[in-house]
């Protein structure tokens, strides 16, 4: 089914063209994401993905309540508060999914867009605090693997690959994030940017892999407007975009209440499933800008970071 025409770049709307020949397109796109969301936060949004636990010290004066360890206290009758380490950097990689699904587009743009906008602005965003950041890309298998570095020119490299990386083929997500578990030894921050279209207890264990390697997780599920409303009515020829042979006319009518329950079970059961292993999960919808689901994301993190939710 043809997309239907697109509206105008939000992102790049009264850009100056000598601005754009300077950086790269994504590389430009990604600071000014940055720059907008940043207005609206006010300290390091990653700040506390790299600590380390290091001990247990008596409650005092100025300490705190928020940092009580409320199980200490319920063992030894006192007040303990923990004391972290901080690492020296913030080592993230970010997984992006390049495979067929990703190319759908719908009304706006592509998944994949999308997810390497995305991309682009969290890898600037940790750079720009002296953080490492690594790059895979990946679709029937892994296709980049960039390795996670902090020098300001790094953000480049990462910007250059994920311009020049195309969409298609299968995705045996599960699969992928199974080799990331092993091949990424030291502890870090995993961010996975993905439709997620896999089966859902495979993905959940391949989730499951990464924690038990003492990686922090963070989903986005990529989805487009359509995929979450199916606001098809005519019959139509669907097109499997990861099988580019494999076309299926239906009738959209008479599959739009089994496809919306299906799909939201999935979704909800993933997000469920994420959240109980103490990972993130934010979905990440192509209908708003990549500064919107940024700052909601970072927003959130940031709330629940002092209590609040």
């Amino acid at each position: 089914m043809p997309a239907s025409p697109q509206d105008p770049d939000p992102e790049l709307a009264g850009i100056d063209p000598t601005a754009l020949a300077r950086f790269g397109r994504l590389e430009l796109i990604a600071r000014l994401v940055v720059e907008g969301v940043m207005s609206g936060l006010h300290r390091s949004p990653f700040k506390g993905f790299s600590v380390e636990f290091a001990e247990h010290r008596q409650y005092g004066p100025g300490d705190e309540i928020r940092h009580i360890d409320w199980r200490a206290f319920g063992k030894s009758d006192r007040y303990y508060v923990k004391e972290y380490e901080e690492e020296t950097n913030l080592k993230a990689y970010l997984v992006v999914d390049s495979s067929g699904s990703m190319a759908y587009a719908g009304r706006t743009i592509s998944k994949f867009e999308h997810a390497r906008r995305l991309a682009a602005a969290l890898a600037y965003l940790m750079i720009s605090q002296r953080d490492a950041v690594g790059l895979v890309t990946f679709d029937s298998t892994v296709r980049a693997m960039i390795p996670a570095r902090s020098a300001p020119g790094h953000f480049s490299v990462v910007c250059n690959v994920l311009e020049k990386t195309n969409t298609g083929g299968e995705t045996p997500l599960s699969g992928i994030l199974n080799t990331l578990a092993e091949r990424i030894r030291r502890r870090g921050l995993i961010v996975i940017l993905s439709d997620g279209f896999d089966a859902i207890d495979p993905l959940t264990e391949a989730l499951r892999h990464l924690r038990h390697r003492h990686h922090e997780v963070l989903f986005f599920h990529t989805l487009a407007p359509e995929e979450a409303e199916f606001p098809f009515r005519r019959p139509a020829r669907f097109r499997n975009l990861e099988r580019l042979d494999h076309t299926l006319r239906v009738d959209p009518a008479s599959l739009r209440a089994t496809y919306l329950e299906r799909f939201n079970a999935f979704r909800t059961t993933l997000k469920e499933r994420v959240r109980a292993m103490n990972a993130d999960y934010h979905e990440a919808s192509t209908a708003l800008t990549v500064e919107t689901t940024l700052l909601d994301y970072l927003s959130s993190r940031s709330r629940r970071g002092s209590g609040r939710s």
